[in-house]
């Protein structure tokens, strides 16, 4: 049997589910090991690697060369699994490096280096046993240590909802916490995504009620208020790499938005001024930009009015 098949009968006895119980990751753990095709299983290793690292020991000691777009494919197939499954905790040198970094690591747990190590001895089952026996409890360990340093946001109505570390949720929260009660008093979130997750709330119902578009979430601004007393639907981009609201972006917005009878706000939010300078040559005439270190100031990019709609001739 090849080390490849051998690992993969590991994720098998592991309960890792049938989509994981492949070459893809079996080259996966074999690289999270450190192990060779001639290593023997007792030396595993627990380097911190990142997908690129990942990749180029697949590369390197088994001649699999996987294309460059595959990185999300082994992080979203295989990676986020081994962390549901506690063989992998993800930056445990910066928990509070964000989900989106490029110098975010993976290693290999303690205890399920452990049960690697003991692959073709007697241990190994009475090991695998006590893995999975103790699974649960490490899983809420886990969380619970995750969960310290996620970002809180306290919605309007007292709730509180917890968002994954990074500069871009802690917009996101300043967007909700200081910009929404200064420019849009007593408007509701319908929309509001995350880095690590597709999005944490999501008001279906009323954004098909706007005739706002619900199939492909990607397309949608990173906040989305309705302002029901003045009908006006403030579509936020917060930007601290990449998004600003350019003239491209309000093009595809009007036209994903061309059945929605509310009128459009859009606003483009930064952190600082530094990060608004870097972009505001992109920014998009009849829109707003809107900057956290000067929560109480709005900056309106040209048009006939401040801070509301534009109501287009063909309308």
């Amino acid at each position: 049997m090849s080390k490849v098949d051998e690992a993969v009968e590991i994720l098998v006895a592991l309960g890792l589910p049938r989509k994981q119980q492949n070459e893809r990751s079996a080259l996966t753990l074999l690289a999270l090991a450190g192990l060779g095709p001639d290593d023997p299983w007792s030396k595993v290793q627990r380097p911190s690697l990142r997908i690129w690292d990942i990749m180029a020991f697949m590369r390197e000691h088994y001649g699999k060369d996987y294309a460059a777009n595959s990185r999300e494919t082994i992080r979203r197939q295989t990676i986020h699994q081994f962390e549901q499954a506690r063989l992998v905790d993800r930056n445990p040198d910066d928990p509070s490096r964000p989900t989106n970094s490029g110098r975010t690591v993976y290693i290999l747990t303690e205890g399920a280096s452990k049960v690697l190590r003991t692959y073709n001895r007697s241990a190994f089952k009475a090991a695998v046993q006590h893995f999975t026996r103790q699974h649960g409890a490490l899983k809420l360990a886990y969380h619970k240590s995750r969960e310290t340093n996620q970002i809180p946001l306290r919605l309007p109505d007292a709730s509180t909802v917890l968002l994954s570390p990074g500069k871009h949720n802690l917009l996101q929260v300043a967007v909700i916490e200081v910009f929404g009660p200064r420019f849009a008093a007593g408007a509701e979130i319908l929309y509001l995504g995350d880095t690590a997750r597709k999005h944490v709330i999501f008001e279906a119902e009323l954004l098909a009620a706007l005739g706002v578009p619900i199939t492909d979430h990607d397309k949608l601004p990173d906040v989305i208020l309705h302002d029901p007393s003045r009908r006006w639907l403030f579509l936020i981009e917060a930007v601290t790499s990449h998004g600003p609201v350019t003239p491209k972006r309000y093009i595809e917005l009007e036209s994903l938005l061309s059945r929605c009878p509310a009128g459009r706000v859009y606003v483009t939010a930064f952190l600082s001024v530094g990060d608004f300078r870097k972009y505001a040559a992109d920014i998009a005439w009849e829109t707003e930009v809107w900057i956290a270190d000067s929560p109480d100031h709005m900056i309106h990019f040209d048009g006939s009015k401040f801070l509301g709609p534009y109501v287009k001739d063909s309308e």
